[in-house]
């Protein structure tokens, strides 16, 4: 598991699945999160604008895999 250290308090799920690498484009981060394909602390999120704190873990299941990263 990765810990993706974020310059403010929080940061938008789409924002932060580029940032920690988990989606290679915008348009990348909106498939996956409409498709259900990502959880944040357990849970499936279809919300490109959640709002992640630190400590959050966001897990992305796709076809190429499963990878994980937290926000630090």
């Amino acid at each position: 598991m990765d810990h993706v250290e974020i310059s403010d308090d929080i940061i938008r799920l789409g924002q932060f699945l580029k940032l920690a690498n988990l989606a290679e484009s915008g348009a990348q981060a909106r498939e996956l999160i409409a498709d259900g394909e990502v959880s944040v602390n357990g849970e499936v999120d279809t919300r490109r604008g959640r709002q992640l704190h630190k400590g959050d873990v966001v897990v992305v299941d796709s076809p190429a895999g499963s990878a994980t990263a937290t926000v630090a």
